[in-house]
């Protein structure tokens, strides 16, 4: 008997929606777009989580980087015809932070800014750096084929090199890599002719990634002997331009530190700032850089963002059961007479309320389901319509099944909300009075 009553009244609910349409649609516009805005924002959300997850990953919880950057006061010198500057890291700063003991690997790393080039190709995006054997643990570079150069080839100067995947095949689209002979540099600035002895798989990892450490595309990196680097290009780096000569002093590019371990890293970051910040005399020629501090601040910012973009949805889906409840109330006037004939063949006011209640259920959870499918195809294709309108860039979302079962639910819940007022305000009428409304 209960079992028969609410089929009923939910056929009832269905028919008097079916009889609308339209109106139905309109009414659930304010579910659909709150539900499927909280699909979108935090699939955005995630996948910028996971980026900066596997970017870690790449870079290693337990490393730091510290880098040399122009210090602010060399711009004064940007009108000269020539200018010389001095800064950056110090082979006496590798040495002093090479000391602490909760250091288990230090890496040097010298960008040579000089040309690539192959027979007539050049790779103007190329980085030639002199570094260390060790960089390709600590970075996790793996070999797609070929080998490492070793510590026997960094004290005997051997000039070989390992290429990144994508200069790999920007230099040699038809050839194997292997055995290839590179030139690095000019004439004027010093010349070195590198044999590749192995490539490295694809990484990923260039400018602008989520951890915003990398300031350049680690597939486009030559890596060679540091040994090699110093005796060729010294510490000078010569820009040549029209009418203008740069001529800058760097002796470390950049020094990556792996701490033995990651309850180490941030205590080890901030010994090695202070450690700079007397050596360099308060210039601010460096940066530190801690991939897994960046990735807290990164999660914080990300639930920050999550939360803003939740409250303009739950605010999209409050305007939505406003609207349910406007049109209920409307429908109301329009049915009054309908509820006065019920109500004089024996309906109680429970069966009115719950057959209000069940329309304005029904409609916010078809908003809500249509809201999903709505928003986990816009959070599908939105990688797609970005890297073809933002020229190949790479952009990443993740549907979180919390958010659609959340944003499901919640929509149902609206509906029962704003719904129960006009419901109560239907069963409350007097029937004499209902029937006698035209």
């Amino acid at each position: 008997m209960v079992v028969n009553f609410f089929v009923e009244t939910f056929a009832l609910g269905l028919k008097n929606i079916h009889l609308h349409k339209l109106r139905s649609l309109l009414t659930t516009l304010g579910i659909i777009f709150g539900v499927s805005a909280v699909i979108i924002m935090v699939a955005i959300g995630e996948g910028t989580k996971q980026a900066a997850l596997e970017q870690l990953r790449q870079l290693g919880a337990r490393n730091i980087l510290i880098r040399s950057i122009p210090p602010p006061e060399s711009n004064d010198a940007s009108g000269r015809s020539q200018r010389i500057l001095d800064y950056g890291l110090k082979r006496v700063d590798r040495k002093r932070i090479e000391t602490l003991p909760a250091i288990a690997v230090l890496v040097p790393m010298r960008n040579t800014e000089q040309r690539v080039t192959f027979g007539d190709r050049r790779l103007p995006s190329a980085s030639a750096i002199g570094t260390e054997p060790q960089i390709f643990d600590v970075l996790n570079l793996p070999l797609d084929r070929g080998r490492y150069f070793n510590q026997i080839d960094l004290r005997e100067q051997t000039p070989v090199c390992v290429v990144g995947a994508a200069a790999a095949e920007h230099l040699f689209p038809y050839q194997d890599p292997i055995g290839q002979k590179l030139i690095v540099g000019a004439t004027d600035a010093g010349v070195v002719v590198l044999e590749v002895v192995g490539v490295l798989e694809k990484t990923g990892l260039r400018p602008g990634g989520a951890t915003a450490v990398i300031t350049r595309d680690i597939d486009q990196d030559i890596y060679f002997p540091l040994t090699i680097c110093q005796t060729v290009f010294g510490d000078n780096i010569i820009k040549r331009n029209i009418g203008s000569q740069e001529r800058k002093i760097i002796e470390l590019s950049e020094i990556w530190v792996q701490a033995k371990r990651v309850e180490d890293v941030e205590e080890t970051a901030n010994v090695i700032k202070t450690i700079l910040q007397k050596g360099h005399q308060g210039t601010s020629d460096y940066e530190v850089k801690v991939p897994l501090e960046i990735l807290r601040n990164a999660e914080k910012l990300n639930r920050m963002f999550n939360f803003i973009m939740g409250g303009i949805a739950f605010i999209s889906l409050i305007v939505g059961g406003i609207g349910i409840m406007n049109i209920m109330l409307a429908s109301i006037t329009e049915r009054t007479k309908e509820i006065g004939i019920r109500r004089a063949l024996g309906a109680k006011r429970r069966h009115i309320t719950l057959q209000f209640l069940v329309e304005t259920t029904v409609i916010s959870l078809t908003g809500g389901a249509l809201g999903v499918a709505l928003g986990c195809i816009i959070a599908t294709i939105l990688p797609w319509l970005v890297a073809r309108f933002s020229a190949g860039a790479d952009y990443r979302t993740s549907i979180a099944s919390w958010s659609v079962g959340g944003s499901f639910i919640i929509s149902g819940l609206i509906g029962i909300g704003f719904g129960l007022y006009p419901a109560i305000t239907a069963a409350r009428m007097d029937p004499i009075e209902a029937l006698r409304h035209e």
